[in-house]
């Protein structure tokens, strides 16, 4: 018997957004899931217009939050979660409300503009009970499971270094655009620019592969483009439960790069090394010497990469199958189904934890900090 859809209500998301559509995308990959309604702008003629571009009933295309989860309940067809893609500041009350509501939510990283904020939303879902999760997108990647798989697996021994980077050019000069203003204005993005945006990446997915949790942080965080104050270049050295020492690089200001997250770890058997602008190549190398290449679609890869991918190999995916997989995953959520590694809470609050710490350790020059449990 064919499943039924689910059905999304998305906050955010209109006209002008990057990250809005590609929740709709992504949410819509694999025919579980429909975007039905939203309330996509605090402007109600905007969040018409989004409603049209995204093709849905007109009356569906709510002024605000609160309108569409009171007209949604009052549906037999109602939305069955919230995908919440505004900017940071909006995603505690937008997260409240729908877990007030009895709604499930999948919220775009990081968490909440503060850590504040962020403990009170861990609070709000441990006693709501609902599904929840976040929305790290490179978690979703097929190798990037498979590179998991095998760590865990002991492929590499135990891990003694681990490198993660993630440089973006596209803020080294003035923030011009409605993307870019919003990231650099505290009032909207919250104490991290550079750190908030791309760094929570970096370390969501150094942690998410290694299975390992950092415990001290050596922070040195910068806003380098003249008359702005959240940080747009990042170096943090990182040290892990087991004592593997790392290292995590984002910036905003390297000229020429585009969306260079990469990943290296090492360990006492060998080490392996995964790039997001090649996501279908997993390079795994040997005490002896010897480096193999692993690959989208390869047979014999693990249960997580496998259903992870939709193509066979040679047939490349990317982004937004990542993300799809996301929206796959906590579509199991919702039905109670076994096998999904979207990331929660949890994740969150480790993110949160890292922009706070990140940035207090910097500003005040404290060097080594412990990371809080």
């Amino acid at each position: 018997m064919t499943k039924a859809r689910l059905r999304m209500g998305m906050v955010g998301g209109g006209p002008g957004s990057f990250i809005g559509p590609v929740h709709r995308i992504a949410a819509e990959l694999d025919r579980e899931i429909e975007l039905v309604a939203g309330a996509f702008s605090s402007d109600a003629a905007r969040s018409r217009q989004a409603g049209e571009s995204y093709r849905i009933d007109p009356a569906r295309a709510y002024p605000d939050l609160d309108t569409m989860l009171g007209e949604e309940a009052a549906r037999e067809d109602g939305i069955d979660f919230v995908a919440v893609t505004t900017p940071n500041f909006h995603h505690l009350p937008a997260v409240k409300a729908a877990l007030a509501a009895g709604i499930p939510v999948i919220c775009d990283k990081p968490a909440t503009a503060t850590l504040a904020e962020a403990e009170e939303m861990a609070a709000l879902v441990a006693a709501a009970g609902l599904p929840f999760a976040l929305t790290y997108t490179y978690s979703g990647y097929p190798l990037v499971r498979e590179a998991r798989a095998r760590v865990a697996a002991g492929a590499l021994g135990a891990i003694r270094k681990v490198v993660v980077e993630y440089p973006q050019g596209w803020l080294a000069a003035e923030a011009e655009g409605k993307q870019a203003e919003w990231r650099v204005d505290p009032a909207r993005a919250g104490a991290g620019g550079c750190i908030a945006d791309i760094g929570v990446h970096a370390f969501q997915l150094a942690e998410f592969v290694t299975g390992l949790r950092v415990t001290r942080i050596f922070s040195d965080l910068g806003a380098v483009v003249p008359g702005r104050v959240l940080d747009d270049d990042c170096q943090i050295l990182l040290r892990f439960e087991n004592g593997a020492r790392g290292a995590l690089l984002a910036s905003q200001i390297a000229v020429g790069e585009r969306n260079g997250l990469s990943l290296r770890i090492y360990g006492e058997k060998g080490g392996l090394c995964w790039r997001q602008e090649s996501p279908n190549e997993l390079c795994l190398h040997h005490l002896n010497g010897r480096t193999e290449l692993v690959q989208a679609g390869d047979p014999g890869l693990g249960l997580d990469a496998v259903a992870a991918s939709r193509t066979p190999g040679g047939h490349p995916e990317g982004y937004l199958e990542a993300f799809a997989n996301l929206y796959r995953d906590f579509a199991r959520m919702l039905r109670g189904e076994p096998g999904a590694l979207v990331p929660g809470m949890a994740e969150g609050l480790r993110g949160m934890r890292l922009i706070d710490l990140a940035v207090r350790a910097s500003r005040d020059d404290l060097g080594w900090v412990q990371f809080p449990a």
